[in-house]
């Protein structure tokens, strides 16, 4: 029997329907089992070096996220591997905390960014045009400063390469005016609340991204939420307007690829063990931050 791997987990005979760069994806007919790795993706590579743990921190974060937006549609079933459907639920030690059993959904074609500060790509396009796909911004305004209101800006959605950001505009051309108008309702209604939940525990989410698809008519969310890989996350008490504050996420490793002078063309350079911890602290200290509750040790041993 042949013997397929998802991060060092042998599933034997089992092949995914999709690998993307962090999740393999399982078709299971109505539903699906999203398995996260430890892989890490910077500048649309996958990096040679793992984050150990990391796959866990992401699974728990969505799920815990998914779960927290009450009245949100969406499409997770269980994170519990005894609820998966055979033969999965045989794999207990090796899933456990990792994998997602979700609906199947018809995606939605587009990456719904909301910002709330102006970092990343946002800064640079305010840098150069005073605009941020499309929207005109106040001039003045500084690096990582928050906006008085947050803002849709949407993207194409790439499997593979870069998606390029679009106007609101452009994104009707492409879903449709009706579906993008309720596109940037939910995740500007989502981004709220999550901002504000955050915000009591210390964590400013100045930027995010969500993906949303049909079930049964209706839009719902899927794939990963409010994750260190999905959002740009600071801590409060490192936030100072004018400059980039230290993340909880993965710009921590690209500010580290670009200090190497890597072009960003495949194959991505490796990272050191002192690299690998640090980026692990910080996913940690995500999850404790938002969800104290989960226990992310027992999943590890």
């Amino acid at each position: 029997m042949k013997a397929f791997e998802t991060n060092g987990i042998v599933l034997p005979g089992i092949e995914p329907a999709f690998r993307g760069k962090v999740r393999d994806v399982y078709n299971l007919g109505d539903s699906l089992l999203i398995v996260a790795s430890d892989r890490l993706s910077a500048y649309d590579s996958i990096l040679p070096t793992p984050i150990p743990g990391k796959g866990i921190i992401l699974t728990m974060l969505s799920a815990a996220w998914t779960r927290w937006l009450e009245g949100t549609a969406n499409h997770l079933i269980s994170t519990e591997v005894s609820e998966f459907p055979s033969p999965f639920n045989k794999y207990q030690r090796e899933l456990a905390g990792r994998a997602m059993l979700v609906r199947r959904a018809a995606r939605i074609d587009l990456e719904c960014v909301v910002r709330g500060y102006l970092a990343g790509s946002g800064w640079k396009e305010y840098n150069a045009t005073g605009m941020v796909c499309g929207i005109t911004l106040p001039k003045g305004l500084r690096m990582s400063d928050r906006l008085e209101e947050a803002i849709f800006t949407p993207s194409t959605k790439a499997d593979f390469g870069h998606d390029l950001n679009v106007t609101f505009e452009e994104a009707g051309e492409i879903v449709g005016r009706d579906v993008a108008v309720e596109l940037r309702r939910l995740s500007l209604g989502i981004y709220g609340r999550a901002r504000r939940y955050a915000a009591e525990r210390g964590i400013i989410i100045a930027d995010t991204k969500f993906e949303f698809g049909w079930i049964d008519n209706s839009i719902s969310l899927i794939d990963e939420v409010l994750t260190p890989d999905s959002s740009r996350l600071w801590l409060a008490n490192e936030y100072e307007p004018g400059k980039s504050p230290p993340s909880l996420d993965k710009q921590f490793v690209r500010d580290y690829l670009d200090s190497l002078g890597w072009d960003h063309n495949p194959p991505a350079p490796g990272l050191s063990a002192d690299i690998v911890g640090k980026t692990s602290e910080r996913y940690r200290l995500a999850l404790k931050r938002l969800f104290p509750q989960i226990n992310i040790e027992r999943y590890l041993r």
